[in-house]
């Protein structure tokens, strides 16, 4: 299933759509509109972070159903699957492409901080959980963050 997934730089104009994207992901997990509100600037894919190269799109038979941006750190800034294609490959193909992105941009290490409830995929992954880290949406909270290693890492085919 997950063969037919193409992985492709974000094009200009689609920040909007991928925006709706990283909402309908978020919300997909139950939290309320006072959390949805303060989390929309940090779910929120600008035309300018389309234009850095750094915002990658997943799709099928040319419909999108994931993004994720790499920080020009290396950093995973943003990683999100529409809810419907949730478990059949996106989240694997967006990560690898990320990991990828993250080593032609110098990185040696991919630092992730995770929704919780993302956190099983990622360990999935092979990201290794570090500690905790303040939210950068949502005032008092923590969440997990991870490392993956760029050099040791298993890399793919191709």
């Amino acid at each position: 299933m997950a063969s037919d997934i193409v992985v492709r730089p974000a094009r200009a104009g689609e920040a909007q759509a991928l925006t709706a994207l990283c909402v309908r992901s978020k919300a997909h997990w139950g939290y309320d509109a006072e959390f949805m509100r303060l989390s929309l600037a940090t779910l929120t894919v600008s035309e300018a972070d389309v234009a850095t190269g750094c915002v990658l799109v997943a799709e099928r038979v040319g419909l999108a159903f994931g993004m994720t941006k790499v920080e020009p750190d290396g950093e995973l800034g943003m990683m999100f699957v529409d809810p419907l294609a949730m478990g059949r490959g996106a989240g694997r193909a967006l990560f690898e492409a990320s990991a990828g992105l993250a080593r032609r941009l110098g990185a040696r290490r991919m630092s992730i901080l995770a929704d919780p409830h993302a956190a099983p995929f990622y360990e999935r992954m092979g990201a290794r959980l570090t500690g905790r880290a303040p939210s950068d949406a949502i005032p008092g909270r923590t969440l997990p963050l991870y490392e993956y290693d760029l050099e040791t890492a298993h890399r793919p085919i191709g």
